[in-house]
């Protein structure tokens, strides 16, 4: 792949993917809970659409390791912390608090771990981590038109952040001046999430954390838009890093 020789051989190491939100996947145990509820499995509410090939591209071209879930979101938000109120979809919470504990041990801590241990790792290794957390959001939302094609996520307070999607925007928009990119949106990348987490953890100049947002638009359209959108995302991220 033409692009992933280019983006390796442009920067330092040190590189992690992440896909949170990645597939809609029911465990068995869980599977007869879920059956009034399999319509939303296939919304947005179940998944990010598109998210984990994107994920998937980006590891590639970047020689990245990639720590990814096909479980769905309504099982356990992979992004948010434990205590956060939307860390389960309902039908989950009203469950016993076992069945609970049984789900975050068997499929929130250990997406949690991999994801820190290879972050951490990166540090170990490369004096940084800078890890990319791929997403996708719903082109409408309670009524309410998404006014972008791809958010790039940061914590303002973090400059290697900030410097890192503003350029990233730059040639994001020169590559494919069509694309409406936008800073922080449709979320403030400081909420809650992994990356947050990680910033707790790290200092700024060890580890950037930026979480990718497609809008899911793009995915449903398929074909060659998307094609292209990826391919505008990679080659516009190796052009940052090279700079």
């Amino acid at each position: 792949m033409a692009v992933a020789k280019q983006v390796a051989d442009c920067t330092n190491q040190g590189f992690v993917v992440t896909c949170e939100h990645g597939g809609n996947l029911i465990p068995i145990p869980y599977q007869d809970v879920f059956r009034p509820y399999q319509a939303q499995l296939e919304t947005h509410r179940g998944f990010d659409f598109g998210a984990l090939l994107m994920a998937q591209e980006l590891a590639t071209a970047l020689f990245a390791p990639l720590v990814a879930s096909t479980v769905s979101r309504l099982l356990v938000d992979l992004n948010r912390s434990v205590g956060h109120p939307r860390l389960y979809a309902e039908v989950i919470r009203n469950l016993p608090i076992e069945a609970r504990q049984d789900i975050l041990r068997w499929h929130y801590q250990p997406y949690r771990e991999q994801a820190e241990r290879l972050v951490k790792q990166a540090v170990a290794h490369h004096g940084r981590a800078i890890h990319f957390s791929s997403h996708s959001f719903t082109p409408e939302l309670n009524g309410k038109i998404r006014n972008a094609d791809i958010g790039l996520l940061y914590d303002p307070a973090r400059p290697g952040e900030a410097d890192l999607c503003e350029r990233w925007q730059f040639a994001l928009k020169r590559s494919a001046p069509d694309l409406k990119v936008r800073r922080n949106y449709p979320y403030l990348g400081k909420g809650d999430g992994l990356t947050s987490s990680f910033r707790q953890q790290m200092p700024p100049e060890t580890y950037l954390g930026i979480e990718l947002e497609i809008n899911q638009k793009h995915v449903i359209r398929a074909g060659q838009d998307w094609t292209n959108l990826r391919k505008a995302v990679i080659e516009s991220l190796g052009q940052t890093l090279a700079s």
